[in-house]
């Protein structure tokens, strides 16, 4: 049996595998192929994971905001395009998605008189940057609605397999 971690600053990784109760050598049997070892080295920081041990972690610990937070903090492309999603309940992600639909509903008019000319000029970039926001926010909701079934479906919530 392992011993268990004393250690003040935990990781991501190493709180993700204590919240399924698995000791190393536990998430090591569970995973298959990712060592005790390894998982100590990635848990002190030692040594960044590779994004297979990343999707090996987050099956086994049931937890996918381990593959966006790998991207969004760790991987030097994803630091750059991935932004990093916040885990929310369905309601929160419903009512954030109608009110951004609603917002760009009101100003599909304006994208549309903006874009038409394949052209931004200086006085349409305003409008232009606060629609851009708008659909930011709705694909970080969608992202975080992914997040949240796929959470949903490992911890056995829910089956999606419509043979079963």
């Amino acid at each position: 049996m392992g011993k268990k971690s004393t250690r003040e600053n935990k990781n991501i990784y190493q709180l993700s595998r204590e919240a399924m109760g698995y000791t190393r050598e536990k998430a090591e049997l569970e995973m298959g192929y990712v060592s005790a070892e390894r998982i100590e080295k990635i848990e002190s920081e030692k040594s960044l994971p590779h994004p297979d041990e990343i999707l090996a972690m987050a099956k086994c610990y049931q937890n996918p905001r381990l593959c966006n937070y790998f991207c969004s903090h760790e991987c030097p492309i994803g630091q750059k395009y991935v932004p990093e999603v916040e885990f929310k309940d369905l309601s929160q992600i419903t009512l954030e998605t109608l009110a951004s639909l609603n917002t760009l509903e009101k100003a599909k008019n304006r994208f549309i008189e903006i874009t038409v000319d394949n052209e931004i000029s200086e006085d349409e970039v305003a409008d232009f940057l606060k629609i851009q926001a708008e659909m930011n926010k709705i694909s970080a909701t969608v992202q975080s609605l992914k997040m949240w079934v796929d959470h949903t479906v490992q911890t056995g919530k829910v089956n999606l397999d419509p043979a079963e």
